[in-house]
């Protein structure tokens, strides 16, 4: 995301022109455009949120309009859960000759993605969110966006010539590459794609689909439990507050049951500020969890109202 903020857009924006995101971006799909914008002049513009945790896309002919060059947003709600109806806001952007951005991090474990069946612009996703390991991340582009971007860094590998006067670039993806890759990252995501392959994303969505239902009918069944992104279009991320009890507390108390959640914005602190919060807990899903772990966590849960309340 930075390189397509760094390299893209200071290539082929000016000020005045328009970015547009969305309420429930993650930070990493915020931040950098804040910066780019703040440098150039830009003009940033969000989607807004609904109240079960999807886009609101009654307000989208009003903030993607003909000023806006670039909308970037998520494929999966990394603190909701929602899968976003992502082709509908790709086509508008293209309506208007803006460039998408598709921040894939979230749902690249969780379905199988067709960059040429979506058409968008850039997709990015993060290693370590596919089982792979930390630091080492994908971006898609499209072959004329790459071609004409400038490198972001500078280095070995990624020049064709140097001489004290000037260098030339190398072909793609090499302009991209300064200096000794990340080859055991490299090597690492590999890895973990095969696995995903080899389970075949039929059987994790089948799986998932399952644990979404029971967990959503369990948890929701907890009296004085508040569930947040609640779309019927999501992945298996369940985040919640119980009332009375701080989300620290609850997860401190839950990590002595052997259970782990996440507390805090999620790096998602304009999507709780919709929602009125400060922080919640999150229970994220996946192949290797069970519906026994979903009976185990309701009943902690139920322990910790005892225990706090």
């Amino acid at each position: 995301v930075n390189l397509v903020a760094h390299s893209y857009v200071k290539a082929k924006l000016k000020k005045g022109d328009k970015i547009v995101i969305t309420q429930m971006e993650h930070h990493s799909n915020l931040v950098p455009w804040q910066l780019v914008a703040e440098e150039m002049g830009l003009i940033i513009d969000f989607i807004p949120l609904n109240s079960l945790g999807e886009w609101d896309l009654s307000a989208i002919d009003q903030v993607i309009d003909s000023k806006t060059k670039l909308v970037a947003f998520n494929y999966v709600s990394n603190s909701l859960g929602t899968i976003n109806p992502i082709k509908k806001m790709i086509a508008k952007a293209k309506s208007v000759g803006a460039v998408s951005v598709v921040d894939a991090a979230q749902a690249i474990a969780h379905f199988s993605i067709d960059v040429q069946d979506l058409d968008c612009d850039f997709l990015a996703f993060s290693s370590h969110k596919i089982y792979g390991p930390t630091g080492f991340g994908v971006l898609y582009g499209k072959k004329e966006h790459l071609e004409s971007m400038p490198p972001f860094f500078g280095g070995g590998d990624m020049i064709r010539s140097v001489t004290l006067q000037k260098s030339t670039w190398n072909d793609l993806p090499f302009k991209f590459e300064a200096g000794t890759p990340h080859i055991a990252g490299g090597i690492g995501l590999a890895a973990a794609i095969e696995f995903v392959n080899t389970v075949g994303f039929k059987t994790i969505e089948k799986l998932e689909s399952d644990l979404l239902r029971y967990g959503q009918e369990k948890l929701s069944a907890i009296e004085g439990i508040k569930m947040f992104g609640t779309s019927e279009n999501k992945v298996p991320i369940f985040s919640f507050n119980v009332e009375g009890i701080h989300a620290t507390d609850l997860a401190t108390f839950l990590d002595q049951k052997g259970i782990a959640v996440r507390t805090g914005h999620h790096c998602t602190m304009p999507a709780l500020e919709y929602f009125g919060i400060h922080g919640m807990a999150r229970a994220s899903l996946s192949i290797y969890n069970t519906k026994a772990e979903i009976d185990a966590l309701v009943l902690a849960i139920e322990q910790a109202k005892t225990f706090f309340l």
